[in-house]
């Protein structure tokens, strides 16, 4: 019989096996990773922002939204607009390409959680969130810096990076 502290530990594998088989699902279905996918659908959806607004949309670092969009443009999804009217700003917008790709709505797991939550009472909302926050707390992870983005790996890595990360981890496992 599973203690109380098993079922827990279970349920947070499950949430981590849920995060990790829906990252490797988009990445297989639209070559993308979940931070690529939502800063791109914003993108779509604004026309074209500075960095540091994109930053404050997706709830990341500018740092880290720079790493993505610096993948993205390598790969033709956005491009990089000096405004007429001061130089010192730059504009990223979304390239067809990457309108083509998000064509079919890519399905974010957060997305999902987020309508479900969102169909809960005020109450339960608030109960799942302090003891969430508690479980953060006692895995010494309350002062780690995380976004709104519910995805596995490395947030600014590209989809060889995490497909060269999935082979290092399958040839520790047979080694």
């Amino acid at each position: 019989m599973e203690t109380t502290q098993d079922q827990v530990l279970i349920a947070l594998r499950q949430i981590m096996r849920a995060v990790d088989l829906h990252s490797r699902q988009l990445l297989h279905s639209h070559k993308l990773t979940g931070p690529q996918a939502l800063i791109l659908r914003v993108l779509l959806r604004s026309s074209q922002l500075t960095l540091g607004q994109l930053a404050r949309q997706v709830s990341l670092s500018p740092a880290t939204v720079t790493d993505v969009i610096n993948r993205l443009e390598t790969r033709g999804l956005v491009v990089r607009v000096r405004s007429t009217h001061d130089k010192r700003q730059v504009f990223v917008t979304a390239t067809e390409a990457a309108a083509a790709l998000l064509a079919d709505e890519v399905p974010l797991l957060q997305d999902r959680f987020v309508a479900r939550f969102q169909q809960l009472q005020t109450w339960e909302q608030m109960l799942l969130l302090s003891s969430l926050q508690r479980i953060a707390s006692m895995m010494d992870a309350s002062d780690i810096d995380a976004a709104p983005v519910l995805a596995g790996g490395s947030l600014t890595a590209s989809p060889l990076d995490e497909a060269e990360e999935d082979l290092s981890r399958l040839q520790q496992v047979a080694g």
